[in-house]
Formats: C-alpha cells, sequence, structure tokens
C-alpha cells in the first residue's frame, strides 16, 4: 500500500471525524453502518496488514523479532498516533478509528499491536492530555513518526495489580528527582526512547504520593533487563526496567506531583479500549483460520463446515466476538463524547479478551490435530490471546472494576 495512498484516506478521515458524534455514542453498528470515514480507514490499515504483516508474523513470533521496519512503516502511515492531534504530529482522528486501526493490525500481528496500543493509548495519550506544551513538544511530537517508540512503567515485581503500592521511589534533591527501583513486564521497554514512570514522592500519601515522570532513554542509572521469553506476544519486548540514582528534572513532571495515580488511572481505562481492540483482531483471526479449515477439510464425504458440531462452533465463536466488539466501540465512543467510560472499557476489555482466548481455543478445536502444529497460525493465536486477559487489568480486576461502578449507579 503506497504512503500516498494511505496518507489520502487519512486526510479524508480526519475532514469526516465528527461525523460519528451526529448520530450519539451509543448508537452502534456493524462496519458498514459507520461512516464512510471509518470504513475507508478501516480497508486501507486491513490491505496494510494483509500485506506486511500477516505474512510475516510467524517469523516475528519464532524469531521473537521487534520488527522495527515495519513500525517506521506504520509511523509513515499514521498509525501509531492515530489519536494525537495534528499539531503534535499526530493524524488527529477519534478513539473509534483507533480501534477500528488497531484490531486490523492485531489481525495481522498480535506482537504489533501490543506495541502500538501501549505506544498509542499508555504513553502519547497522557502526555498530551496531561503534559504542558514543551513536553508535548520534547515527549510526544518526535514519537509519532515510528522513528522512536514510548513505554509506560508502572507495574512493578511485587505489585502486580495492586498499582497503589509503588516501591520505586522519587526523591527531590534540588531542581531535581533521583529514581531507585525496578518496574517489571514492561512492553516495548528494550526499544523505547521515551518512558512514563511512576514513582512514590511521599510515602505518608500512599497511592496519592504517587508521581509521574518522563524519561528519556537512554540516560544514566536507567538499565534495561533481558528481555522476557514469554507464551505469547514474542515479537513485542517485555523487560525489565532498573533506576538506581537516575537523575531527572523536575520539569519532567507529568502533571502534578502527588496526580500519578490519577493519571496511570486514566490513561489504563483508555488503555484497556485498545487491548480490547488488540484482542478482537486476534480472535477475529482465529475465525478466519477456523472458517477457512472448515471449507477446505472434507470428512464424511463433503466439507466439515456443513457438520452441525463445527456450525455450532463458528456460532458461538461469531457471536461472541461480535458482542464484544459492539461493547468495544461502544466505550470508545463514549470517550470520544467525553462521556464516563471507566466501566464500559472495563466491559469492553474482559469481554474482548475473553472471547479472544474462546475463539483461539475453539479454532484448534475446528483445526484439529493441525491445529496443534506450528506450521498453522491457530496455535499461535491461541498463545497471543492469553495476555489479553492478564496485562492492563486482569479479568479478576476488570469484574471488580464493573460492579463497583455498577453499584455506584444504583446509588451505594
Amino acid at each position: 500500500m503506497a504512503t500516498c495512498a494511505v496518507n489520502r484516506v487519512l486526510h479524508v478521515v480526519r475532514v469526516g471525524k465528527s461525523a460519528q458524534k451526529l448520530w450519539g455514542a451509543r448508537s452502534i453498528w456493524h462496519i458498514s453502518h459507520l461512516p464512510e470515514t471509518h470504513q475507508m480507514l478501516q480497508k486501507t490499515v486491513r490491505d496494510f496488514a494483509e500485506a506486511e504483516l500477516k505474512p510475516n508474523a510467524a517469523k516475528y513470533d519464532k524469531e521473537g523479532e521487534f520488527p522495527m521496519e515495519q513500525i517506521k512503516k506504520m509511523g509513515e502511515l499514521g498509525l501509531l498516533s492515530i489519536d494525537t492531534p495534528e499539531e503534535y504530529g499526530g493524524t488527529g482522528l477519534d478513539c473509534l478509528a483507533y480501534c477500528i486501526a488497531l484490531e486490523e493490525i492485531a489481525r495481522g500481528c498480535a506482537s504489533i499491536a501490543t506495541m502500538m496500543s501501549v505506544h498509542s493509548s499508555l504513553y502519547l495519550n497522557p502526555i498530551i492530555k496531561f503534559g504542558r506544551e514543551d513536553q508535548k513538544i520534547q515527549f510526544a511530537q518526535p514519537f509519532t513518526s515510528g522513528e522512536q517508540v514510548g513505554c509506560f512503567a508502572l507495574t512493578e515485581p511485587g505489585n502486580g495489580s495492586d498499582a497503589g503500592a509503588a516501591s520505586t521511589t522519587a526523591t527531590a534533591k534540588g531542581d531535581t528527582y533521583v529514581l531507585n527501583g525496578s518496574k517489571a513486564f514492561i512492553s516495548n521497554s528494550a526499544e523505547g526512547r521515551g518512558v512514563i514512570v511512576f514513582a512514590t514522592t511521599d510515602k505518608k500519601k500512599k497511592h496519592k504520593g504517587i508521581s509521574a515522570f518522563l524519561v528519556p532513554k537512554p540516560i544514566d542509572g536507567l538499565t534495561v533487563g533481558k528481555k522476557e521469553d514469554k507464551l505469547g506476544i514474542r515479537a513485542s519486548s517485555t523487560c525489565q526496567l532498573i533506576f538506581e540514582d537516575c537523575v531527572v528534572p523536575k520539569e519532567n513532571i507529568l502533571g502534578e506531583p502527588g496526580m500519578g495515580f490519577k493519571i496511570a488511572m486514566i490513561a489504563l481505562d483508555g488503555g484497556r479500549i485498545g487491548i480490547a481492540s488488540q484482542a478482537l483482531g486476534i480472535a477475529q483471526a482465529a475465525l478466519d483460520c477456523a472458517v477457512d479449515y472448515a471449507t477446505k477439510r472434507s470428512a464424511f464425504g463433503a466439507p466439515i463446515v456443513k457438520l452441525q458440531a463445527i456450525q455450532a462452533k463458528l456460532a458461538d465463536m461469531t457471536t461472541r466476538l461480535e458482542g464484544a466488539r459492539l461493547l468495544t466501540w461502544r466505550a470508545a465512543m463514549l470517550k470520544d463524547n467525553n462521556l464516563p467510560f471507566t466501566k464500559e472499557a472495563a466491559m469492553a476489555k474482559l469481554a474482548a479478551s475473553e472471547a479472544a482466548t474462546f475463539c483461539a481455543h475453539t479454532a484448534i478445536q475446528v483445526l484439529g490435530g493441525m491445529g496443534f502444529i506450528a506450521d498453522m497460525p491457530a496455535e499461535r493465536h491461541y498463545r497471543d490471546a492469553r495476555i489479553t486477559e492478564i496485562y492492563e487489568g486482569t479479568s479478576e480486576i476488570m469484574r471488580l472494576v464493573i460492579a463497583l461502578n455498577l453499584v455506584k449507579e444504583y446509588g451505594y
């Protein structure tokens, strides 16, 4: 797909990006019912993923290779900053467009979708929302072209889902802060050139004493640990970040001191919409694989797609997939319309991640023994899907978020 052709499409989408607001945040249908601009975007990204990502996804997975060449191409096409304002080098589209594009990228390669989601949802978006103008120019604008990617350092070896228990510290020293501690399971950490780091500046205030820092990389005092050998999304780098007397200027605080936990929670709400979209792409790829095999594999004198047992599996797969997609689009459109979306993002992430695991599992069952062979993509989809129920909030945490918000809606 030629760059100029994609950019023309993205220009059209920019011009018409407000169209979806005309019919409200809660009216959601199939892609064919969305504005023409969003349909054009989907086709453009699908063509790119089919040509550039899908044919190489198995190779990236097997070799654990971070495909920087493909990342740069995505940057050139405007796909790494879809919902970043144009004045900072972004494409200037909405969250719904981001979801549509991310799903198509994940359908081609889940590892690249992880990179895209973390870079856009967890790195660029918080800077655009909370950063000063000079911070946006220094830490966001250079990260929209694909030449540099960013990461988000919240999780620690000992805190897991308890994000407020940050043991990494930031100690004020003159006009600087000195960071000490370590972060675990940080996506994009090996290649990332910018990090949002969450560290405790006042232990007495607990989660209200956490601040967010913008840290360039490389920098003295920051060491990247070994790349983790993972079950799935193997082309996405996941490492520890170790801070030992890492000095950053006070002006690198994102937002105000003590706002770190709030920034993290808001970022994760948006990030869950991104992970839901990634999960949808994995689920769709698994369904595609199952249908393709079922129409070509014959047993008992006919393609197995004619068997009711197979038809039931395909029906369950597509029902879960379509339901999760509608929840994801709904959350995205609530976000686009500046309406509360915390519960809806958690619902989307929960439904989409569990749909991805279910579809990937069922696809292997449809393929039988062939689904267990690495030459077929079904086993990769199965491995890639599993993490979507864990990172950016486990399914257990999603259920807590949903329940707590539901009870509030009932006035308790």
